[in-house]
């Protein structure tokens, strides 16, 4: 899990440019920004996932319809980082765990992790201690989508 590693270093501020590569560095007066703005996490049973995402993240989702498709989008607060995002069903919309691995910021993974698999979600990737960086896990959620946990070191 080479890669669960790296993101979450990503997630500490660590340097994440790969090695060899030359990243262009902003002009002077340009904001550095978070490139990911939105995500949408497929989902074949909107009620399912719903409930399972509320009780294992201690959210309250707003469902609603946006072009024909049931979503159910997490809170968000303005000002503070992090990306958008929203459970999506439809057509368009396939549950894998092969795919882009979207990592939740969590304040205690043991928690969640044990709230996940009391909703029939699995571990795909147990807690791992990655040093400065915290800890990392991976989960399968009620729609069989690889999610990762990442928990701040004390």
């Amino acid at each position: 899990m080479r890669a669960a590693i790296l993101a979450a270093a990503c997630l500490a501020g660590a340097a994440c440019t790969p090695a060899g590569s030359d990243p262009a560095a902003p002009a002077a007066g340009d904001a550095v920004i978070n490139p990911v703005v939105h995500f949408e996490i497929p989902v074949t049973d909107i009620d399912r996932a719903v409930a399972f995402y509320e009780a294992v993240f201690a959210v309250k989702l707003e469902r609603r319809e946006v072009d024909g498709y049931a979503m159910a989008f997490f809170p968000r607060a303005d000002g503070r980082p992090g990306a958008s995002g929203a459970l999506a069903q439809g057509d368009v919309y396939k549950p894998t765990k092969d795919g882009a691995i979207l990592y939740f910021d969590v304040p205690d993974i043991d928690a969640v992790v044990a709230r996940a698999e009391a909703r029939g979600g699995a571990v795909l990737y147990p807690k791992k201690d990655i040093g400065a960086a915290g800890f990392v896990a991976e989960i399968a959620d009620s729609e069989g989508n690889r999610i990762a946990l990442s928990e701040a070191a004390e």
